[in-house]
């Protein structure tokens, strides 16, 4: 990589990354051109309608498992997986019905239909209702066509309340149930295309956050961080919506503080961001110290959390009940003095999260969850550890379960002195 910073400026002592004086705007917009000169990660091809044919014969299958008539899926992610449409949550609604028997339906204001029309990928009648006229009775209407109005109608738990008030005063003896085991039952476990473009984003967010590490100077902010950040996003065409950038003693409260923050030589900067590429998410987190050796005690957290990453990893296999990874990582912690359970100083959160097409989706690994790990499955590592008032340090990486065990996406750093390998 040919940088526009010089080189001297990149390392100091035993691998610490350094700064030099305090940049003018002149100078973050100089670092923030070099992305320029980086170079490309291959994006895969988004999710094809072959893919979505497939997601919705299992989903008809698993609603026939389970005595689902059909499900309604309204704007959001899961409406984007089985049917292509990408649309957002309004007062008006725009939705799918996907019956246990036949082809869905999409229900859409009328004006809306061309640009809904636009990203279906599937075969799908669209329905419309006027500005006068009730959404959930077209709804209704198609129940009672597929003679299905009388079997379980499955909703999801982030589907909004009026859609089913409403469903209820069209049809008055709506059975609903919770969709989980159907729409969990196909999104949580990621296919090789999934697993494709995860891949993809985890490689360009980890390329964003060594280049912005590299270039962090004293005297920058947050936000002079997250454009460098943003830079690399906007030229390798993947999706940046914002990130956390910690410093100092804001890097002890997980999501940070609203507290003026400048960046000064021996301060911990945590980097917490996220990447998208059509669709499938990235989160990766990486803390280091700037300009100067790393004390004592934030080696020693550092070493911590990074031994809590491989404890974590090592605790993920096949048939494992999820939330037994968090308790390995909190054992550990709490035989170094940490906790007890999520107290602080400690880990306060859970140890990671589900990813997918939503950064945070389930499964958790968070004590008490029961659900078994199973290929496919993809995760968040990042058992962070937390100091009230000093300082905290958090490695982030995701990785997916296969039948032979657990793969990262992106490797953990080995040390605070190589915070980006």
């Amino acid at each position: 990589m040919k940088s526009m910073v010089s080189r001297r400026h990149l390392l100091q002592g035993t691998g610490a990354l350094a700064g030099a004086a305090l940049l003018s705007g002149a100078g973050i917009r100089a670092a923030t051109a070099a992305v320029a000169d980086l170079t490309l990660i291959p994006l895969p091809p988004p999710i094809d309608r072959a893919e979505r044919l497939r997601r919705l014969a299992k989903a008809r299958s698993l609603m026939k498992q389970n005595g689902i008539g059909s499900i309604l899926v309204e704007s959001g992610p899961s409406l984007d997986y089985f049917t292509g449409v990408q649309w957002w949550r309004s007062e008006r609604l725009t939705a799918a019905v996907i019956p246990a028997e036949g082809e869905p339906i999409i229900v859409t204001p009328f004006f809306e239909r061309p640009s809904v029309a636009e990203s279906l990928g599937i075969p799908a009648e669209i329905r419309t209702w006027n500005e006068d006229e009730e959404p959930l009775k077209l709804v209704a209407d198609f129940l009672r066509e597929r003679g299905i109005a009388k079997r379980p109608v499955g909703f999801e738990e982030t589907n909004r309340f009026f859609i089913l008030d409403r469903l209820l005063q069209q049809l008055k003896a709506v059975n609903a149930v919770n969709a989980n085991r159907v729409v969990r039952g196909c999104r949580m476990f990621k296919s090789p295309a999934e697993l494709g473009l995860m891949q993809a984003a985890n490689d360009i967010m980890l390329a964003s956050l060594r280049f912005a590490g590299e270039r962090t100077r004293e005297g920058m902010t947050p936000a002079d961080i997250d454009a460098m950040i943003a830079s690399v996003h906007k030229t390798m065409g993947s999706d940046y919506a914002g990130g956390l950038v910690l410093i100092g003693e804001s890097s002890a409260y997980p999501h940070g503080s609203h507290k003026p923050q400048l960046v000064k030589r021996g301060d911990v900067i945590l980097m917490d961001c996220t990447s998208s590429v059509h669709g499938y998410q990235a989160d990766i987190t990486r803390t280091f110290v700037f300009g100067a050796d790393p004390t004592a005690e934030q080696r020693k957290l550092w070493d911590q959390v990074h031994r809590g990453q491989q404890i974590a990893i090592a605790a993920a296999k096949v048939g494992v009940p999820a939330g037994k990874v968090d308790d390995a990582v909190r054992k550990a912690y709490e035989s170094w003095g940490y906790g007890p359970g999520y107290r602080l100083p400690g880990l306060s959160h859970r140890t990671g999260h589900g990813i997918g097409m939503e950064v945070h989706e389930p499964v958790y690994l968070v004590h008490g969850e029961m659900t078994p790990l199973a290929p496919g499955m993809c995760f968040s590592d990042e058992p962070g550890l937390y100091i009230p008032g000093k300082f905290g340090i958090r490695l982030e990486d995701c990785w997916h379960m296969t039948a032979s065990g657990p793969k990262f996406f992106t490797q953990p750093p080995p040390s605070i002195d190589r915070p980006f390998g």
